[in-house]
C-alpha cells in the first residue's frame, strides 16, 4: 500500500516530530542533577518548540486545496501511518539511563541525525512558496544540534 501525503499531513507529522524531540529533552533534563547539563537539555527542548511553531505557521498558511489529500482514506489510515512513523523512528521513548548525560547525548545524537534525514525527505515535498527555505533553515539548525551534542559528548570522560 502506498500513501500520498497532503501538505497538511506532512506539516502535522513534522510538528509531532518536534513535540517528541522537546519531550525527550525535557524528560532527560528531569533526570540530570548537574544544572549546566540541565540548561543545555532545556535549551535544546526550546529549540524544538520553536521548530514546532514554524511548522504550525507553515501549516496554517496552506490553502484548502493544499490541505486536501488526493488519496481515498475514509478510515484515516494515512494519519495513523504518519503518527506511527514519527513516533517510532525519531525521538521515540528510548530505554536509556536518563541520569547519564553521556547516554542521553548518544541517544539525542542518533535522533537528531534521524530527524535531519526525515526533514531532507520532507524538503522535496514542500513547494518554495510554502516555506521550503524555512525547512532548509531547520535542517541547518538540526545540524548545529549535532555539532553541539557531538562536542558535548566528546568532552564527557568515558
Amino acid at each position: 500500500m502506498s500513501f500520498d501525503f497532503s501538505a497538511d499531513e506532512v506539516f502535522e507529522m513534522a510538528e509531532q516530530l518536534e513535540q517528541n524531540g522537546a519531550n525527550f529533552y525535557r524528560a532527560s533534563a528531569a533526570g540530570i542533577t548537574d544544572e549546566e547539563n540541565k540548561k543545555v537539555l532545556l535549551s535544546l527542548a526550546a529549540m524544538e518548540d520553536e521548530h514546532e511553531k514554524i511548522f504550525a505557521e507553515m501549516r496554517t498558511s496552506l490553502t484548502a486545496a493544499q490541505k486536501e489529500s488526493n488519496t481515498f482514506d475514509p478510515e484515516e489510515e494515512t494519519l495513523a501511518y504518519l503518527k506511527a512513523l514519527v513516533d517510532t523512528r525519531v525521538f521515540f521513548k528510548k530505554e536509556i539511563d536518563t541520569t547519564s548525560m553521556k547516554e542521553i547525548l548518544k541517544a539525542a545524537l542518533v535522533a537528531e541525525k534521524d530527524s535531519i534525514v526525515f526533514f531532507m525527505g520532507l524538503k522535496d515535498l514542500v513547494p518554495d512558496n510554502l516555506g521550503k527555505n524555512r525547512l532548509e533553515d531547520i535542517i541547518k539548525e538540526e545540524m548545529s544540534h549535532i555539532k553541539l551534542i557531538g562536542n558535548m559528548l566528546a568532552n564527557i570522560a568515558s
